[in-house]
């Protein structure tokens, strides 16, 4: 067996409309109509779905932060360009939406925030693709400070 792709993921939320606010409206996929009771799907045009929310409770714990087991984030990316890092982080701020890291990875430069429940995510543009084309291990590069 040979992955082709990484697919969808999903994500348990606490509360289904704030979260639909969060990745409808904030970050712009597109919601799959109609929506279940509980649940929500979303796409970005690539596939059928890349993202499903699954409502669980307001008193369903939060993510653990810090180092542990399990996911630690998911990117997301918005392009190519610093323009438009720089524009989505405008953007972000001026919804209110905390952003906890921005870096520059070599191969792409992020901006890294928290959805509703304390996920974390990764905004990123691609660098030129001849970097790590040239040398994979570039992904591996350690992690600098970038200034927008």
């Amino acid at each position: 067996m040979k992955i082709m792709e990484l697919g969808h993921i999903v994500l348990f939320v606490r509360d289904l409309a704030k979260s639909v606010h969060f990745y409808r409206d904030i970050l712009g996929f597109d919601a799959i109509e109609p929506a279940r009771p509980g649940k929500q799907a979303f796409t970005s045009g690539r596939t059928h779905h890349e993202l499903l929310l699954i409502e669980v409770g307001k008193d369903a714990p939060l993510p653990v932060h810090g180092r542990r087991a399990g996911l630690y984030h998911f990117g997301l990316k918005i392009g190519n360009s610093l323009e438009e890092l720089k524009a989505a982080k405008a953007d972000m701020e001026a919804a209110g939406v905390h952003i906890v890291g921005i870096s520059d990875h070599t191969v792409s430069k992020s901006l890294y925030i928290l959805d509703p429940d304390g996920n974390e995510l990764e905004v990123y543009v691609d660098a030129d693709p001849a970097i790590w084309q040239n040398d994979p291990s570039a992904v591996l590069t350690p992690t600098k400070p970038l200034y927008l």
